[in-house]
């Protein structure tokens, strides 16, 4: 029998926090890298900035916002995430589940259709892009009212031949990792 979500999730999180800090940087890095290739031009970003042992995303955030990319990061509100344009770490605050959100003025769970990509978390990818997450569900309620490209940011070893996947779940068209930007079938 295939392992179930929960499995798949603790299985993730150990080996994610088996990674030395060194090789989170580079990973961070080098995401960042293959990001701005691809969206240094953009108008608009939505991302999410990592937390403990996630990716590091904040030098890709950091380089799409000296680019002149507007960056939108997540304000979770009640069960859905809201969204607010990324002004620096020194505009954050702490938010629920150790979250850090903008301060500044939100634009509304709608205002996420305006993102020319939306940069999601996941603890793995399959390759017909079934995500697994974090099982809250934040995301895939989000998801479901965009038609924008979303990738996901995973380490190289992330992407499986196979997730899990359920109905409610919402599929991402293509991986960030730090071996580069790499579209799902």
């Amino acid at each position: 029998m295939s392992p179930g979500k929960p499995e798949l999730r603790a299985a993730a999180l150990d080996a994610r926090a088996r990674r030395s800090e060194a090789d989170r940087k580079a990973a961070g890095q080098a995401i960042a890298r293959h990001g701005l290739a691809a969206w240094s031009e953009a108008s608009t970003i939505a991302a999410h900035l990592a937390v403990g042992t996630e990716p590091p995303t904040l030098p890709l955030i950091d380089g799409l916002v000296e680019a002149g990319v507007t960056v939108l990061l997540p304000v979770i509100d009640g069960p859905d995430l809201d969204w607010a344009p990324y002004q620096g770490p020194a505009a954050l605050i702490p938010g629920p589940l150790g979250i850090s959100q903008p301060t500044s003025s939100r634009v509304g769970r709608r205002g996420l259709s305006a993102a020319n990509v939306i940069v999601v978390p996941a603890l793995a990818v399959d390759q017909r892009g079934h995500r697994l997450g974090r099982g809250r569900g934040y995301y895939d309620r989000a998801l479901a009212e965009v038609t924008t490209l979303v990738v996901a940011a995973i380490y190289d070893d992330e992407l499986k031949e196979a997730v899990p996947v359920d109905a409610h779940d919402h599929p991402v068209d293509a991986v960030l990792q730090p071996r580069g930007l790499r579209r799902l079938d």
